[in-house]
């Protein structure tokens, strides 16, 4: 089989420019099919009835009152991983951490590293404030929108 690629091309800048989404062609034993898969979006205003308010059961608690607070604060910040990877609180093994709770930071200072197949990635505070807390420890997995660093 010869295949021409200036025709394949040709056939190829043919179909982007129509509104053809595949085409198939036969030449004796031969074929050759071309598709391209557009990406359509769609707009639906949906009415969304108000929830109603339910009251979850009371449950008994073993645990005293001051330690029940565990959650962060509202005014706390959590600083979520954008991707899957493994957490590094410093550059190098011998380097200082990036961050130390209780140190302050601005917008863009750089908090930790994500590496994610074999590229080191800077994750960087996206809020100012004090380093309240740092959910992970050196070389541990992380998951998609995970805590890293909170924020407050």
């Amino acid at each position: 089989m010869a295949v021409d690629i200036r025709k394949i091309k040709k056939l190829i800048e043919l179909i982007e420019q129509s509104n053809i989404d595949e085409i198939e062609i036969h030449e004796g034993e031969e074929s050759l099919r071309l598709s391209r898969h557009r990406v359509r979006t769609s707009v639906t205003e949906v009415a969304v009835p108000p929830t109603p308010q339910v009251t979850p059961p009371v449950q008994p608690s073993f645990t005293a009152p001051a330690e029940e607070k565990e959650s962060t604060p509202a005014t706390s910040h959590a600083v979520r991983s954008p991707m899957v990877g493994t957490f590094y609180r410093s550059s190098m093994p011998t380097a200082p951490p990036f961050v130390e709770v209780g140190q302050k930071v601005k917008i863009g200072d750089v908090l930790c590293i994500i590496e994610a197949m074999k590229m080191m990635n800077q994750i960087e505070a996206d809020k100012a404030g004090t380093i309240e807390e740092i959910c992970l420890d050196n070389g541990q997995p992380v998951e998609y929108n995970q805590p890293l660093v909170i924020i407050s």
